[in-house]
């Protein structure tokens, strides 16, 4: 998964100016791409490898800033996620950044409302919280 975040990145930013480089902060420009395709409008099976991207992305800052690890899911993890792969946090719970892109999707979230990705984030159990000094 984290190449398919890097090589996502490499996609969106080759004619894009976007400042995707896997900090909290870039989660905000997800959440606006997240709602361009929304308005755009077209059939989520025309953007899913976008949203597989997106996913990706999200779940990377997961592990690169909050102490996460990707995961395979098990079978009945998938059956309830809907997803094959997740991202464990430091304390053992399983998140499903992969999913939670989708729900963006389809509630809007852009807002800052509780479909945002940056407020998934800053609000998710069980993170590792970094001090900068």
């Amino acid at each position: 998964m984290r190449e398919r975040a890097r090589v996502f990145v490499a996609h969106v930013t080759a004619r894009n100016r976007l400042p995707l480089d896997f900090s909290v902060a870039s989660l905000r420009i997800a959440d606006f791409l997240i709602e361009g395709l929304r308005k755009g409008g077209r059939p989520r099976a025309e953007i899913a490898g976008t949203l597989f991207g997106l996913g990706a992305y999200v779940g990377e800052v997961l592990v690169r800033r909050a102490g996460a690890v990707w995961v395979d899911f098990d079978e009945e993890q998938r059956k309830f996620f809907g997803q094959p792969v997740g991202v464990r946090m430091p304390d053992g719970r399983v998140w499903n950044p992969l999913g939670k892109v989708v729900n963006c999707l389809e509630r809007g979230g852009a807002d800052g409302s509780e479909d945002s990705l940056q407020t998934f984030y800053l609000t998710l159990p069980g993170r590792v919280v970094r001090t900068v000094y």
